[in-house]
């Protein structure tokens, strides 16, 4: 048994008493010193007044100045808790109230003092409720014969007592280590550690994917039962049960992937779903089919336990952390004449592209030919085209060359965009985390299939609200006009004639249009990476919300990849439900039921679909699953992100010296920012290097102004610099100009300052 104080907490409420027994089931203690631990947490928890007992269960003690939030703190000490609403204000926390909590972990604070119009409230941490750092990486030293880790993460301002055995202290003296917390700060007593594994001399010297693996603590293999259950799967693996399945076998069924099949086992990818597309009149009618991972992977199986607990696959170049263990993975990516179990969205779309309606099915498919892009890009392109079927290539023409413009265009219309990126890692045929469609010019036909994979999304969002039943949804919250305002002046000052309202919320046919005017100037491969950091991620909520990258305003989900986002395998497990145990009728007297697969059905029904007993199963561990798969999907997009900037960090030290033209993208009082052109590297010009005058900061103009010779270095700027230095770990890079900036006229400066504030 292993369960944090945030997964006890999240079984509570203020208005429903829960019984120890039943929190000894729901979290798997199974021994009697499970038992011991489970009731030890209850009772402190009690003690603090956080749980209040009454006939001998427990319910949470609602306290309206007590909330629950994330640490972030900075290198130097100040810290602020971060509430999941992204609406709530952040609350300041001194050193002094902070009890022993560090960056990065949930915790309840209460509020000690509120806030006014320029300052945040203050609050101190009352309970720790989830540790962040289980590990972490440090440089160990020697202080008074005893052996100490110093973290490399600046915010985390402690250091930690070693306790392994001398040899091993002495060989890693002085190098970058990787260490396990033991114990946490108790009292006056410091933290305690165990190295786990010793990296290198120094940051440089460790290879960068361990460095972000032991840095973000992510699981590398897997339990010995996870991989046991997964053996034992592959080697008594089941004949499809086709009971109660529609045969969808008949159909012409493709599968696309960016890799040959023969590609090492390492790196072949993972194939989730397959595309059929069947011509009716003026009308088409799209399958996309889902492989049908909660058929084949039993829900109490140590591999469904592991995978909720991982959340997310992690790509990091060539290694890839993923879900599931490896044989399990090549088992159930789909093959070329193997029947398999799926999930299957048959959507019926006029000669427009627009969804008429649509069906969700359990199914049996079997996958007539397997295509790269390339593959298929060479095939519509004249090449090779003599040694395909002529129905396999009128099929490819129908989806990419017809019904996907057109879907893409029905996109475009609700105002929906897309970037133009050619380094990102896009393991998903949907939109991923960045919650955009991605243009990859060198993978086109990529891009056309993700236009028909997000319908696949939608369509089970809008299934799953109409029936009334529970759901994990995606939404991509609005940007912030702060994250906005310096892109939008870079924009103008470049030349590119774009006004846009800050009074105004921000809509999604505001961004088409900016991508229009980006995809015109110069800069754009920067512009497109800029804009793509103004967007938030994709976040997982337990009811519909607007999804801003691709205009849904009525709700989505992730369905596509339940074998890489335990979020999609959850919404098969909900789906699955529906099948087996829906309720087609309100009263079993009643002879006609309604038929649950079929979108014409919503209107019909005024019942609980699910029986009361699955209905409130999922409701129950729908809250605490939603915010611990945002938690997964933000520590592999910062490892991930980690990854890029090590690489470009390594790239960069090797260019020390060497001069380059980039664009300013950001101005501070201590200097600019430029992105380097062709490299997509960002790197800092602080103004200690600028020595020819002194020079002052513009906020409004977003500018550093020469007192002297007037010169001025600011937004949208072309300059030449030289590379200066590289801080490796922390993925700084500091630059110096080789050339003047440009001599400002201050009517001129002036006037475009009001047009854009």
């Amino acid at each position: 048994m292993k369960f944090s104080i945030a997964a006890l907490m999240s079984h509570f409420e203020a208005d429903k008493l829960v019984a120890a027994k039943y929190l000894e089931k729901r979290l798997d203690c199974q021994t009697p010193e499970d038992i011991s631990k489970l009731q030890i947490s209850l009772d402190a928890l009690e003690q603090r007044k956080i749980l209040l007992k009454e006939r001998g269960k427990y319910r949470r003690n609602e306290m309206a100045d007590v909330v629950e939030a994330k640490l972030r703190c900075s290198s130097k000490g100040f810290c602020f808790a971060i509430q999941d609403d992204d609406a709530a204000e952040d609350i300041y926390i001194r050193e002094s109230h902070l009890s022993y909590a560090w960056n990065g972990d949930r915790v309840l604070v209460k509020i000690i003092k509120e806030g006014s119009r320029r300052r945040s409230p203050e609050g101190e941490v009352q309970l720790i409720l989830e540790r962040a750092n289980p590990s972490l990486l440090a440089r160990t030293l020697k202080k008074d014969q005893n052996y100490r880790a110093l973290p490399l993460d600046d915010r985390l301002l402690f250091e930690i007592d070693l306790i392994d055995p001398i040899e091993t202290l002495e060989n890693a003296d002085n190098h970058l280590v990787h260490v396990s917390i033991t114990r946490y700060p108790l009292g006056k007593h410091l933290p305690q550690g165990s190295i786990t594994k010793v990296l290198g001399s120094d940051a440089e010297a460790a290879a960068d994917t361990d460095i972000v693996v032991c840095k973000h603590d992510l699981s590398q293999v897997f339990s010995d039962k996870s991989e046991a259950a997964a053996q034992e799967l592959c080697q008594s693996w089941p004949s499809p049960n086709r009971e109660h399945r529609y045969d969808l076998r008949e159909f012409a069924t493709l599968t696309f992937c960016s890799a040959s099949s023969n590609a090492d086992e390492q790196q072949a990818p993972i194939i989730e779903n397959a595309f059929s597309l069947v011509r009716d009149g003026d009308d088409w009618q799209l399958g996309i089919h889902i492989i049908d991972v909660a058929s084949y992977v039993d829900i109490d199986s140590p591999l469904e336990e592991e995978a909720g607990e991982r959340g997310t696959s992690i790509h990091l170049g060539e290694r890839n952390l993923p879900l599931f263990p490896s044989s399990l993975l090549e088992k159930l990516s789909l093959k070329t004449d193997q029947d398999f179990l799926a999930h299957s969205v048959i959507l019926t779309l006029d000669r427009n592209g627009g969804i008429i309606e649509f069906s969700i099915v359990p199914s049996i498919i079997q996958v007539d030919r397997a295509f790269t892009y390339t593959e298929v890009q060479d095939l519509l392109n004249g090449n090779n085209n003599d040694e395909l079927e002529p129905p396999l290539l009128e099929l490819l023409n129908d989806l990419f060359f017809k019904l996907a413009p057109l879907v893409k265009v029905q996109r475009l219309q609700r105002g929906g965009f897309e970037i133009t990126l050619t380094d990102e890692i896009l393991p998903t045929l949907d939109e991923g985390r960045w919650g955009v469609i991605v243009n990859d010019p060198q993978q086109p036909i990529r891009t056309l299939l993700s236009e028909l994979a997000i319908l696949g999304g939608w369509a089970v969002a809008q299934h799953l609200q109409g029936l009334g039943v529970p759901a994990i949804y995606c939404t991509q919250p609005h940007p912030d006009w702060d994250q906005l305002d310096d892109l939008l002046k870079l924009v103008n000052n470049i030349g590119l004639d774009f006004l846009w309202d800050p009074e105004a919320e921000t809509r999604p046919q505001d961004y088409q249009q900016l991508v229009q005017a980006i995809s015109t100037a110069e800069s754009a491969s920067v512009l497109n990476y800029l804009l793509k950091s103004t967007l938030h991620s994709v976040r997982y909520t337990t009811r519909p919300c607007p999804h801003f990258g691709l205009a849904y305003s009525d709700g989505y989900v992730h369905c596509l990849s339940p074998l890489q986002r335990y979020g999609d395998l959850f919404i098969q497990r909900v789906l699955t439900a529906v099948f087996e145990h829906g309720r087609d009728r309100r009263h079993a007297r009643t002879k006609v039921g309604v038929d649950l697969t079929s979108s014409v059905c919503y209107d019909e029904i005024n019942w609980n679909v699910l029986p009361p007993s699955l209905q409130n199963l999922f409701e129950e561990v729908l809250q605490p699953a939603t915010q611990h798969l945002n938690d997964r999907e933000k520590v592999a997009e910062d490892a991930e992100s980690d990854l890029i900037g090590l690489k470009k960090s390594e790239l960069m030290k090797a260019r020390i010296g060497q001069t380059f033209f980039g664009l300013i993208t950001g101005v501070q009082s201590y200097g600019f920012f430029v992105e380097i052109e062709d490299l997509l590297v960002e790197g800092l010009v602080h103004v200690s290097s600028l020595k020819d005058d002194w020079y002052e900061f513009r906020s409004r103009q977003s500018c550093l102004v020469g007192r002297k010779n007037r010169l001025a270095y600011k937004l949208g700027d072309r300059v030449e610099v030289e590379v200066k230095s590289v801080d490796y770990y922390r993925q700084q890079v500091d630059l110096a100009t080789t050339n003047d900036g440009n001599v400002i006229d201050e009517d001129d400066l002036t006037e475009k300052s009001e047009q854009l504030n």
